[in-house]
């Protein structure tokens, strides 16, 4: 298992060490507090008490010892970024920013020092400073927006990701100087059939995936990452979910996507670090990626109403899998290998050569496989009374083409994308793990 998918408690919210305390007019680099641009962001534009930060306390309320994920406190300094082969938890907030306008290369510098340093706290279940929400004096405006004060750190793990334009925007620019810096690997991916993504709710320079066992602690900790960015960067867009869709550790059961199916049988997990290294961590391109990974998010919508009129041998049969057990229609159980190659009583194979499970398993692919991470969504419903419900996707590879080459083979013919839209699609370089020196992308600013 990595160093990322163990709880510890030695960055327990009582424990001193686990942050170390901020300095005033610092550069905001761990242990040295945020910025004084972030503290400015946090409070509103309002002016600093002289020694206000430097005199604070740690915000670490008194909390219950609680068995399960409510307690749960995961390392946010590490060999990998958290987040990604963590045991998944049960709730996201994911969020794509874009830098404003004029930005200098040392304003996303900072703004990169000052996040680190608040989701180094936040993880740890304190508040986003050492003023956090009710130390900062009464006549300005808290540092911390204060809902999850009552709260356990829940699990919470916050990973950072880049998106390509961070190096080169879209009209050519390199705006801070990263070009250089830009993986060839770090490709665009090819339109897919059923694709009908929405721009404004794709892409984005910089991203975070909040991922908790509270939804309450993830939206605050996107809710205050985003006032830290204010004059450096805007949220662009954001989706919650509920629900994991895949399991990322052999401690957990298979979960359920809201078409009632085991969803991510074949995932990889934290516990194969041999086929993690194959398949999930960067090892070729620029030394600053390596140990990072590439996140794949896809917003898929799923046509509920009309699977929900399907019979039961249908719905099967457009998997590859029995929907009660997860088992492969060729036999066995959830985890046995489906066998393409089984032919049933009728002369045709037990598995359709147009499954889901066909056109996606890595013994179809090349041996391609991914890490997946993804979520439920509601978000509602249309104009004409259907759910607007699917699946978040997000996927850990190696490098995009390994994704888009999977996909592909399942846009081809795959029956499964006749109930899928997929209205959203993001690529983003998940730079390898924070030392607690240094601050998320370090290694990218340095070379």
């Amino acid at each position: 298992m990595s160093v990322e998918s163990s709880p510890t408690d030695s960055g327990s919210p009582r424990d001193p060490e686990a942050v170390p305390e901020p300095h005033e007019g610092s550069t905001g680099a761990p242990g040295r507090g945020l910025s004084r641009r972030g503290l400015l962001a946090l409070s509103g534009g309002i002016g600093l008490a002289v020694g206000a930060a430097a005199g604070g306390a740690a915000a670490t309320l008194s909390r219950p010892s609680v068995a399960g994920g409510a307690d749960l406190v995961y390392p946010f300094f590490a060999e990998h970024q958290a987040g990604i082969t963590t045991p998944a938890q049960d709730r996201l907030h994911f969020a794509a920013f874009t830098m404003r306008p004029g930005s200098s290369r040392a304003d996303l510098i900072e703004l990169l020092q000052d996040w680190t340093y608040a989701a180094s706290r936040l993880t740890q279940g304190q508040d986003v400073s050492v003023r956090g929400a009710f130390d900062g004096g009464p006549y300005l405006p808290p540092d911390d927006t204060g809902e999850a004060a009552d709260l356990p750190a829940s699990g919470l793990t916050i990973t950072f990701g880049f998106g390509r334009t961070l190096f080169v925007a879209a009209d050519g620019t390199d705006r801070f100087g990263l070009a250089a810096q830009l993986p060839a690997d770090f490709t665009e991916l090819p339109t897919m059939v059923n694709d009908f993504i929405q721009p404004a709710r794709s892409g984005g320079d910089l991203c975070i995936q909040a991922c908790a066992n509270d939804p309450q602690v993830a939206v605050h900790a996107i809710r205050n990452l985003t006032r830290i960015a204010i004059g450096r960067a805007t949220l662009a867009w954001s989706q919650l979910g509920f629900g994991r869709t895949s399991s990322t550790s052999t401690s957990q059961q298979t979960p359920r996507n809201l078409f009632g199916q085991k969803d991510g049988t074949n995932n990889l997990k934290a516990e194969e670090p041999e086929r993690l290294a194959e398949h999930v961590w960067i090892s070729d391109g620029p030394t600053w990626t390596h140990g990072g990974s590439y996140l794949v998010a896809r917003r898929i919508s799923m046509t509920i109403e009309v699977w929900d009129g399907l019979q039961l041998t249908e719905q099967d049969r457009v998997l590859g899998r029995a929907k009660g057990s997860g088992a492969p229609l060729s036999g066995g159980t959830e985890f046995t290998a489906p066998d393409f190659a089984a032919i049933g009583a009728h002369g045709r194979p037990l598995i359709d050569p147009r499954s889901h499970v066909a056109r996606t398993n890595p013994a179809n692919n090349g041996g391609i496989a991914m890490l997946r991470r993804g979520y439920n969504f509601v978000d509602g419903n249309d104009d004409q009374g259907r759910l607007d419900a699917g699946l978040f996707f997000i996927g850990f590879v190696k490098a995009p083409a390994r994704f888009a080459a999977v996909h592909t083979n399942m846009a081809r013919d795959d029956m499964f994308v006749e109930y899928l839209k997929t209205t959203s699609s993001s690529v983003f370089l998940v730079p390898p793990g924070i030392a607690r020196d240094g601050y998320v992308g370090h290694a990218l600013f340095a070379s």
